[in-house]
């Protein structure tokens, strides 16, 4: 795959287990990739202005900007204010949907009777408190690796559409995300998660260059 981003160090390299949460400060320059190692596992996706976390990513500023409601190569991840949190600067996938939301407890039970289910809306809950933030912080987040077709008569599913996918997103805010936790569908596999600066190969944030690369996708933090 060609200007693919690459990355002179990795700040951090992780592993982040199936049904877990992960969270990270990326800061200007740096590249943030994320990699589905073994297929089928859906990565929920928020990103705050780390100067100001009231200041959030907004799916609607998002799809309108774009005219589009999936995220990929191109695509500019828009807070509520209009600043510009994240930019796709690879993508191996195609299709990140921006309408499905997490999993929750909540919705969990309405849509299949079921309680007390693990749900990422529970991680993100725990994982903000890192960042000193709570529930009232979530909102529709971006579903990387997850496609959610819409038909024309507005029915809409979804489905996990890549097997080995990474996705590369540049910025400066401070950026969290779960693992699919939903146990109605197979989302049980591990991915990772990379900050590096300048030029990367298997990690997930980095700054800047370009080469061949793996199926993935890369976010780069805009100037």
């Amino acid at each position: 795959m060609e200007n693919t981003p690459m990355a002179d160090a990795n700040v951090i390299d992780e592993i982040v287990p199936a049904g877990r949460p992960w969270g990270h400060l990326i800061r200007q320059g740096e590249i943030l990739r994320l990699v589905d190692l073994e297929g089928q596992q859906a990565v929920d996706f928020l990103c705050f202005d780390a100067a100001d976390t009231n200041d959030r990513y907004s799916a609607t500023n998002t799809i309108k900007v774009q005219g589009n409601i999936f995220v990929g190569v191109g695509t500019v991840l828009y807070s509520d204010r209009g600043s510009a949190l994240l930019t796709v600067v690879a993508d191996t996938c195609g299709h990140h949907d921006t309408i499905y939301g997490c999993c929750s407890e909540a919705n969990n039970f309405l849509r299949y009777g079921v309680r007390g289910t693990p749900c990422c809306y529970a991680n993100f809950c725990e994982i903000l408190a890192q960042f000193g933030l709570d529930e009232r912080s979530i909102v529709g987040n971006v579903n990387f690796f997850m496609s959610v077709p819409v038909l024309a008569d507005g029915s809409a599913g979804s489905r996990t559409p890549c097997r080995r996918r990474e996705a590369w997103s540049s910025c400066g805010p401070s950026a969290t995300s779960s693992q699919c936790c939903r146990t109605a569908r197979r989302c049980t596999t591990p991915a990772t998660a990379t900050t590096q600066r300048r030029s990367v190969r298997r990690s997930t944030v980095r700054r800047g260059s370009s080469a061949r690369e793996a199926p993935l996708v890369y976010a780069r933090t805009d100037p």
